[in-house]
């Protein structure tokens, strides 16, 4: 007997179907699962403000939700009738507008995703889209969320069922797959980065035609990103909500101009917090900038890079900069986030219009994957105390933190008590920061209290000049460092300090000119290897920090208190090949990138017996020898191995000059001869 298909006519049968795929996996309705209707307080709360309505205002209701993993990963399920209503895409990416969000499944349960990690509540999500005409035509998409941004998402490709959820073990060897890999979660810090200096040189234009003064542009950045975040005091408790572009309404009263809403929003934010009432101070003079100019607070014509997110003819410089840092910016921080220096990189892009400043003050910002590299050399992980005595934007403490971070949870489980204690403790306790540049030390504050307010020890102030105390109090065992170059011996005097207020066997990493390793900071080098041991020495790529400087660097990596063995060798590696070109308009991939970058911390370790993956000639790249007291022999061009041995083709090719000369002789003896 032939079964006909029974078409579906409502929504409610592809509910029905996930229920009865539910009941074959054992799983309890509003025990394993919740429907739309009995959503648990838990997820209302993460999923606040996520409603398809068009204000917005109630909490989002998926089709179905579930929590694994010992309730710490939330799935969110989105069923639509009709199999054309899986998903909406253009040009390959999934579509967020109000529309699509609506009307498809994996749409909609991708904007319910990313709302719940937007809520801070959880920092991974499961969203699932379901739709067909009959249990026939019925398609799964599955997709593993990271970040709030609508490109923070991951296709699971080869998870076609929901089999996956019956129990937590087969959600356990699930979620280990989904996860990102180290190469994915490189490969979209480089992309990040791309994109997000992308939107920055759109910004800077922006700003420019604003009348934006560039020392102002990026405190505009760093200033409305904080507006934008939810106030919260230092409990967790959400008191307000972040300012949002619609409350922007050019207003000319003085209370409510749309800069003074933004600096009062600023304001509330980090009284919340009780953030020092020093640092406070400090950040809100900084701050101040943005609202002392009421012309900035008229409507005017918006300029056409908002003209397509500002539904109004007329809006405020001020609002047209907020909309601008929201929608491209904040929307997606979370999917920029990991190792990436956001106020970094918006502050190295104004920079190259800033009419030299930055680069008279030495300021040349390290690259995200170079501060993650250089942490992973010093083996960071949650046990780590470390230190920063130039710390720029902050983006060395961003990486160790992110690492820290991450071995906490493989220790405890995420959202664990003992996680989300030790979490807590890292970003009060375990890094330190000291910045003079009032602007940068705005920036570094800002960028780590957006990554939930490790900003408890960065402190303003001149590194040589602050008291010994603060040293010793906090007994730092890890230290990175890229100091500013155009300091007495290129900044090597940084890395002497830092290494003397280090605890004993602590180790430090500096990235740097390095004709400081080749006679320019010989007082200082010579002190060091009086009571620290030289580990090993980098030779970096001369366009790593292209198109801000064009210098040769290299990374000097230190034992604390020991003084230097000259009897022992020091590793020298040349990472000059890291794989990629850098232009002034992008970072380009010419040779396999990701691998080296995980080779390079391989051959640190194991040198020439480093089981690498990349094509490297490691006899080339890699020599241990020695050095000496003079402290002007720390780059790797002076240690790397010239082969003298003679080769065949040298051999033939002097066979061939010598006979070449007989023959000369030969003729001219035979002329001679005739003559």
């Amino acid at each position: 007997m032939v079964q006909t298909q029974v078409i579906y006519q409502l929504e409610d049968h592809i509910n029905d179907w996930v229920k009865d795929k539910f009941k074959q996996l054992h799983l309890k309705n509003q025990q394993d699962y919740y429907t739309e209707s009995a959503i648990p307080d838990h997820l209302k709360d993460a999923l606040k403000g996520r409603a398809k309505t068009e204000n917005k205002t109630n909490f989002g209701k998926p089709d179905f939700s579930l929590l694994k993993n010992n309730q710490s990963i939330p799935v969110v399920i989105e069923n639509k009738l009709g199999s054309k209503y899986l998903v909406s895409e253009n040009k390959g990416k999934i579509k967020f507008d109000p529309k699509s969000v609506t009307s498809y499944a994996v749409n909609g349960a991708l904007y319910y995703a990313t709302g719940i990690i937007a809520s801070a509540k959880y920092r991974d999500v499961i969203a699932i889209g379901i739709s067909g005409d009959c249990a026939e035509t019925i398609k799964i998409q599955v997709y593993y969320v990271y970040g709030s941004g609508e490109h923070s998402y991951k296709l699971l490709d080869t998870v076609s069922t929901l089999d996956f959820l019956e129990n937590e073990d087969t959600f356990k060897v699930f979620y280990d797959n989904a996860v990102l890999t180290e190469d994915e979660k490189h490969d979209i810090l480089i992309s990040s980065r791309a994109q997000l200096q992308s939107y920055a040189k759109k910004l800077n234009k922006l700003m420019h035609n604003l009348n934006i003064t560039a020392p102002q542009r990026v405190l505009y950045v760093s200033g409305t990103l904080l507006a934008m975040q939810p106030v919260v005091d230092k409990h967790g408790q959400k008191v307000q909500e972040g300012l949002i572009p619609q409350e922007l309404k050019g207003l000319q009263t003085e209370s409510r101009r749309d800069s003074i809403l933004v600096f009062n929003q600023i304001t509330e934010f980090l009284t919340a917090r009780e953030i020092d009432a020093k640092k406070q101070a400090l950040m809100l003079a900084s701050f101040g900038e943005i609202s002392k100019d009421p012309y900035r607070d008229e409507l005017t014509t918006l300029d056409k890079e908002v003209s397509k997110i500002i539904s109004t003819v007329e809006a405020s410089t001020t609002k047209q900069i907020f909309t601008f840092i929201y929608e491209n910016i904040f929307l997606s921080i979370d999917a920029m986030a990991g190792h990436l220096d956001i106020m970094g990189e918006m502050y190295s892009e104004f920079l190259k219009y800033a009419l030299g400043d930055g680069k008279e003050i030495g300021i040349v910002l390290t690259p995200p994957y170079i501060t993650k590299m250089m942490a992973t050399i010093l083996n960071v992980d949650q046990h780590s105390k470390v230190m920063d005595l130039a710390t720029g934007s902050a983006g060395f403490l961003i990486s160790c933190m992110e690492m820290m971070i991450n071995d906490a949870e493989q220790s405890y489980g995420k959202k664990t008590t003992q996680a989300e204690e030790k979490i807590k403790q890292i970003k009060q306790q375990q890094l330190l920061g000291v910045e003079l540049n009032a602007e940068m030390y705005t920036l570094a504050t800002t960028n780590m209290i957006m990554r939930g307010d490790g900003s408890s020890n960065i402190q303003k102030g001149n590194t040589f000049k602050t008291p010994d105390e603060l040293y010793t109090h906090f007994k730092a065992n890890k230290l990175l460092l890229n100091p500013p170059f155009s300091y007495t011996e290129n900044g090597m005097p940084f890395i002497a300090f830092g290494l003397d207020k280090m605890e004993k066997g602590g180790l430090g990493a500096i990235i740097i000119q390095d004709s400081a390793g080749s006679g320019k900071a010989i007082q200082s080098n010579q002190a060091i290897l009086k009571k620290h041991t030289l580990l090993a020495s980098l030779k970096m790529p001369t366009d790593l920090f292209q198109p801000m400087a064009g210098v040769q660097t290299s990374i000097y990596v230190f034992e604390a208190h020991k003084p230097h063995d000259f009897d022992q060798t020091v590793k020298f590696i040349d990472f000059r090949q890291d794989g990629y070109k850098r232009t002034s308009r992008a970072l380009q991939e010419n040779d396999q990138p990701t691998k080296r970058y995980a080779d390079i911390i391989k051959i640190y370790k194991a040198g020439k017996r480093a089981k690498v993956e990349a094509d490297w000639n490691l006899d080339a790249i890699y020599v241990e020898d020695f050095i000496t007291a003079s402290g002007a022999d720390w780059n790797f061009d002076q240690h790397k191995i010239i082969d003298t041995k003679p080769t065949f083709d040298d051999f033939r090719k002097t066979v061939a000059d010598y006979l070449a000369w007989e023959v000369d002789q030969l003729l001219k003896n035979n002329g001679d001869a005739g003559k």
